[in-house]
């Protein structure tokens, strides 16, 4: 199984609705963390991809230098040209996700500053917090 499925069968996992700090602060690094390892992967991918297409092309041109049917030869260039295609567009899903893996980290940044403190005080006091809309019924 890849590195890149979120759960058996890469179907998303639903949101729970739990907004406290620690548990929005995990999901945001456990995001982070998940686009880093997919950055990893798919550059492995394009680089897989792009020696198989370099490959095909190298193919194309043995298949031509043999003197065989030139069917072939477009064939294995038309392969070579979708491998290569298919390794521009890893690339620009490669750096989406390490854009989105940079932004998950600087919210989590961003999150612990804004409401660390807060947190900090509402764990600490020994009295529960009311409800959230509690003073405005």
């Amino acid at each position: 199984m890849s590195g890149l499925d979120v759960r058996p069968g890469g179907v998303p996992v639903p949101t729970d609705g739990d907004n406290r700090f620690k548990s929005v602060q995990h999901k945001l690094k456990t995001l982070s963390k998940a686009m880093d390892g997919a950055t990893v992967e798919l550059e492995a991918l394009q680089v897989r991809i792009r020696t198989n297409g370099d490959r095909a092309g190298e193919l194309a041109e043995k298949i031509a230098a043999a003197d065989l049917d030139t069917k072939f030869v477009e064939m294995t260039n038309i392969v070579a040209v979708a491998l290569g295609g298919a390794a521009v567009d890893i690339r620009k899903l490669h750096d989406t996700a390490q854009e989105v893996a940079a932004q998950a980290h600087d919210t989590q940044v961003t999150h612990a500053k804004l409401y660390g403190a807060l947190d900090e005080v509402r764990t600490s006091r020994p009295e529960r917090t009311p409800k959230p809309g509690f003073f405005n019924r």
